[in-house]
């Protein structure tokens, strides 16, 4: 602090000593002119009180100011805070002042700017919420009216088969309108959540029963292994295993064949933490992919080759899981088939974020 201070004053500084120096060298001159000799003892005494003079009023007014430069240090130490800079209320000079009115503004304008954009965050959501609850009625309308058709025995086949076809455009569509639902409700998840065990074996059954028919029509068999109780949010957990089920059917079903669908929920040995893990024989995903599937957007390789890929569905999920303490975990291997695991440590859902 101190050297900064003094290094601002270096001009001043220096031309305070040189002044000093021309001052002596004139006295000297001029004592050898008219006198023929000069006291260099007075000369020293001069030069000493003059370097006496300048400590003291650097000192003097570096402890006037020090409070300031303190204030100044902690705000650029604590430089991601929003209030740092509001910290700063010590200032001496006009220019300090200045500074400091400068800085007020800024963060008033920054707050009221601040204020707006949330406000219209806010009105962009409850358009949403409203949008996906008005939509879900009218495709719960066309699932139901299919389903009516389907159970008709005058039904021909080619017909049986364009109903299932609109049976999963539906499901299509209201699996993203819960996607859209659960995108705008997620920055206010903590007041939103209901906290309990739950038992994961049932949380992913009820989930395979509402793929059910899409299982059934891609020949893709889903089996649970294990049980156990977990600490989460129910809901949720139900968005976050139909992301990851959802996941694990469409990239399997593009594969010839039956296929295998295991749910394995376990526990560590040491009961330090239960793992669900969704495992398919799916398409799988490239290794140079990994890295970056839970980035917005990001499809990959497979989004080129699944044209139902949104590149949000593994990003919403890995917020939720971060949200609520849990981990998640993925392992590929291209052709082979793909492994998610959720992990639901006892500490994680004290960690909310």
């Amino acid at each position: 602090m101190i050297r900064a201070y003094l290094w601002d004053r270096k001009f001043i500084i220096a031309l305070y000593l040189l002044g000093c120096l021309l001052a002596c060298a004139m006295f000297l001159l001029d004592k050898l002119r008219y006198e023929g000799r000069a006291d260099a003892g007075l000369v020293y005494y001069y030069a000493e009180l003059a370097f006496f003079l300048l400590i003291a009023g650097l000192t003097v007014d570096f402890l006037r100011q020090r409070n300031y430069y303190k204030q100044l240090q902690d705000a650029i130490d604590h430089g991601t805070e929003l209030k740092a800079s509001m910290g700063i209320t010590s200032g001496i000079t006009r220019e300090q002042l200045a500074v400091q009115r400068l800085l007020a503004a800024q963060y008033g304008a920054y707050l009221t700017e601040l204020s707006q954009y949330r406000r219209q965050q806010e009105q962009y959501n409850h358009f949403v919420l409203q949008w996906v609850h008005h939509m879900k009625t009218p495709v719960s309308v066309i699932d139901l009216l299919v389903q009516e058709a389907l159970q008709e025995r005058a039904v021909e086949q080619a017909d049986k088969e364009r109903l299932q076809s609109i049976r999963e455009e539906a499901g299509r569509m209201t699996r993203g309108l819960d996607m859209m639902l659960h995108t705008a409700r997620l920055d206010k998840i903590e007041f939103d959540l209901h906290l309990r065990s739950v038992p994961l074996h049932e949380a992913a059954r009820s989930v395979i029963n509402a793929h059910k028919q899409l299982c059934i029509r891609h020949a893709i068999f889903p089996r649970i292994e294990g049980e156990a109780v977990a600490e989460t949010d129910e809901k949720w957990l139900t968005f976050i295993l139909n992301q990851l089920i959802g996941n694990a059917i469409k990239y399997s079903k593009r594969k010839p064949g039956s296929k295998k669908l295991v749910i394995r929920i376990e526990q560590e040995t040491d009961l330090s933490a239960t793992r669900l893990s969704i495992i398919d024989e799916g398409i799988g995903i490239e290794a140079h992919d990994l890295p970056r599937i839970f980035d917005p957007f990001f499809t990959g390789e497979n989004g080129r080759a699944v044209e139902e890929s949104t590149g949000m569905g593994l990003y919403l999920t890995k917020q939720v899981c971060s949200r609520l303490g849990h981990e998640l975990s993925v392992e590929s291997k291209v052709g082979a088939g793909t492994t998610v695991a959720v992990i639901f440590r006892p500490e994680g859902i004290h960690l909310l974020r």
